[in-house]
């Protein structure tokens, strides 16, 4: 049984390294469509993804009526998907593509899981702020007893899920704190999952990081909120 899979990246401002990013993506043969979702950019990301598509018949470009968030921009492909799986690919350059094939070969063909890139289990060392490295711990660390369950980085970018599940389920986050919603309603149903080892290169926030500080109180609201 061949597994099908899609790709979704949310873009906003990010022109510096959204053809590189995409070009990476495009590696990875075993993704059958691309997705680029513009969360109205200001910048030249636009044309960028334009020129990105009429090179690439796999690639379609979507955008938001408005600027709302991550949460929001990927949202915005729940009725479009047609693949099994579905995995989210940030248009910067932290994550590598090459990690996806691995994350694939972790599909429980017979029983579709969850499959989790994981930044902290690999003896990864290329972390920029640890405020945020230990934020994540705690968080991660937190989610996993609320939740029963053993996830070492519940904000990980590279999230592979079935498609049934994105598309028959009412999200609400517009923004970063859909990486929360997003685990804890599936395992409020679904306790099947699995992680796998994946490399990170952190960005800094004067190369254009978005993640704030108010977004680490939204991921412990959403904790709770979604669990209770």
């Amino acid at each position: 049984m061949t597994v099908s899979v899609s790709a979704i990246v949310p873009i906003y401002n990010e022109e510096d390294f959204l053809e590189e990013s995409v070009n990476n993506l495009l590696k990875v043969n075993e993704i059958e469509k691309i997705f680029l979702v513009d969360d109205c950019s200001t910048d030249s990301s636009k044309s960028i993804m334009e020129d990105l598509k009429s090179k690439n018949k796999k690639i379609e470009i979507y955008e938001t009526s408005k600027n709302s968030g991550k949460g929001k921009a990927i949202l915005t492909l729940q009725n479009h998907l047609k693949t099994d799986y579905v995995i989210v690919h940030d248009a910067d350059l932290e994550y590598s593509p090459l990690d996806i094939p691995k994350m694939i070969k972790a599909i429980n063909k017979d029983n579709f899981n969850f499959v989790l890139g994981t930044r902290f289990i690999s003896g990864n060392k290329k972390q920029l702020y640890l405020r945020t490295f230990l934020a994540n711990k705690l968080l991660s660390k937190m989610f996993s007893i609320i939740y029963r369950v053993n996830v070492t980085d519940i904000a990980t970018c590279y999230k592979l899920m079935p498609t049934s599940y994105f598309k028959n389920e009412k999200f609400l986050e517009k923004g970063f704190a859909i990486e929360v919603e997003l685990l804890a309603r599936y395992f409020n149903k679904n306790k099947n999952y699995i992680e796998v080892p994946i490399s990170y290169k952190a960005r800094s926030y004067e190369a254009g990081k978005k993640i704030k500080l108010i977004d680490g109180f939204k991921y412990l609201f959403a904790i709770f909120k979604y669990r209770f």
